[in-house]
């Protein structure tokens, strides 16, 4: 028992060292293999000894059958020869007829058997004497000749060739005999074997498998390691990720904020500095008209360069105006978001010659929302202007909860917004601008349906709070 004890760390550590074994599968796939070997060769080898069990037996039935027809032939004749009744000789002509299926019967199975050849010949000689006498016999009795048979019969011939003939039966069943034995031997020995072989590969194939789940538990340990590793990875990507996507919106947004700021001081400076300009000019313009009038009129070239140089002026104005609205919407500033977006869908229906619907509401938004929204619709429009081919366009502007639902909506040939192009920074544009200012933009489109666009915007503090309370009923 201490022996054993002491080989049992030994035996651990060596099952430890077989488990991690690359050829855990290899031994388990041969072990399966051999286990069929085993199967298909015991099942080969019991099917040859069953079969020939089967013969074997069926040469032993086949001899007593044949030395029962002997007997039933002799009955039969006695009968015959006792009684003079000829239905007698039915059982004696299919006793006969019995002796000579199972002589064919005996003849193929010893045909082979050099062994035991002689002894069926010597049976078959003796079996052939014997149907001789009883021929014999019967024609005696035909012929009349009472004496002649009756002394044959009691002549003792046939009670000798019967002894004979069951000696040399006997000598074959037990040959028979002997050779079942044999193969019933053969057959346990081949069940033991297959036995053992059984036991052993499925020793092997439960080692194997053993083996098998001790890579797999190791290989899956493996794999959560690495997911692990991989999921510790991919959330540090995605912390930097979100880090770097807020710095560059944060710089972006800075950036937008810088533009805009720039738009608008460049905007001062051409309405302060371009405007004094074009208007001293314009002043000077008409003093000079004045003092030629007063003159008493000037040359009528003269007068034509001095209307082309007013139209000129003027014209001057005009695009400073425009492009300054570009660049700072004034009405935004001095008459406030609705104004604003109606006086830019009259524009814009008056250069593009489609029909534009309003249907705006007064909100409450920071000025950089109200912007962004100008904006948007701005950009919606010239989108429109450009691809979609629309006929009429729609411009809301509604409250919904605490948020500002802004949208332009047309009913354009439309596109499908899953196959965008990188090249349209419209909408990215818009959408960056949107989600700067805490808001939502969506996108609605098909090709054939025309186009949707919608921006939800927080309403300011101001107004969110009513609204907030609106909106709940425990408010």
């Amino acid at each position: 028992m201490k022996n054993f004890l002491a080989t049992m760390p030994r035996l651990a550590a060596w099952l430890e060292r077989l488990s991690r074994n690359a050829f855990s599968f290899p031994l388990a796939l041969l072990a399966a293999l051999g286990l069929l070997v085993i199967s298909e060769l015991s099942y080969r080898h019991s099917v040859q000894a069953i079969e020939a069990l089967r013969m074997q037996n069926l040469a032993r039935v086949s001899t007593q059958r044949l030395m029962l027809a002997v007997v039933d032939a002799e009955s039969g004749q006695r009968g015959y020869l006792l009684t003079g009744r000829p239905e007698y000789l039915q059982p004696y002509r299919a006793a006969v007829q019995d002796i000579r299926e199972a002589t064919l019967v005996l003849q193929r199975h010893y045909g082979k058997d050099h062994a035991q050849a002689p002894q069926l010949t010597e049976l078959l000689r003796l079996v052939a004497n014997k149907l001789s006498e009883l021929e014999t016999t019967l024609a005696l009795h035909t012929q009349g000749k009472e004496d002649a048979w009756r002394t044959l019969v009691g002549s003792g011939i046939g009670r000798e060739a019967m002894q004979a003939m069951r000696a040399a039966a006997d000598a074959l069943i037990e040959a028979e005999t002997r050779a079942i034995n044999l193969q019933r031997e053969g057959i346990k020995e081949t069940l033991q074997i297959n036995r053992i072989g059984v036991g052993t590969v499925t020793a092997i194939g439960l080692l194997a498998f053993f083996m098998y789940l001790r890579q797999s538990v190791a290989l899956d340990l493996e794999r959560q390691s690495r997911q692990q590793s991989l999921q510790n990875e991919r959330d540090r990507l995605e912390r930097q990720v979100r880090q770097r996507t807020a710095d560059l919106t944060h710089l972006a947004q800075h950036l937008q904020s810088a533009r805009e700021d720039e738009k608008s001081r460049l905007a001062r400076e051409l309405h302060d500095e371009l405007g004094a300009l074009l208007t001293a000019a314009k002043l000077d313009l008409a003093r000079i008209r004045s003092r030629l009038v007063q003159m008493g009129g000037a040359a009528p070239e003269l007068s034509t360069r001095i209307e082309h140089l007013t139209s000129t002026l003027n014209s001057g104005i005009a695009l400073k105006r425009r492009i300054i609205e570009d660049l700072r919407p004034s009405a935004l500033s001095n008459l406030g978001l609705v104004a604003a977006l109606e006086i830019l869908a009259r524009e814009f229906e008056q250069r593009s010659g489609l029909k534009v619907q309003c249907a705006l509401q007064a909100v409450k938004l920071t000025p950089a929302s109200e912007l962004t929204v100008y904006r948007l619709v701005q950009e919606g429009l010239t989108n429109v202007a450009k691809y979609a081919q629309a006929r009429e366009v729609r411009i809301s502007l509604r409250e919904e909860g605490p948020w500002a639902l802004a949208a332009v909506q047309d009913d354009g040939v439309g596109f499908d917004p899953g196959q965008q192009k990188p090249s349209a920074h419209g909408l990215l544009g818009m959408r960056y601008r949107v989600e700067a200012e805490g808001g939502q933009l969506r996108l609605h489109s098909a090709p054939g349906a025309g186009t949707r666009i919608e921006a939800a915007l927080p309403l300011s503090l101001e107004a969110a709070a009513p609204a907030a309370q609106a909106a709940d009923p425990a408010g």
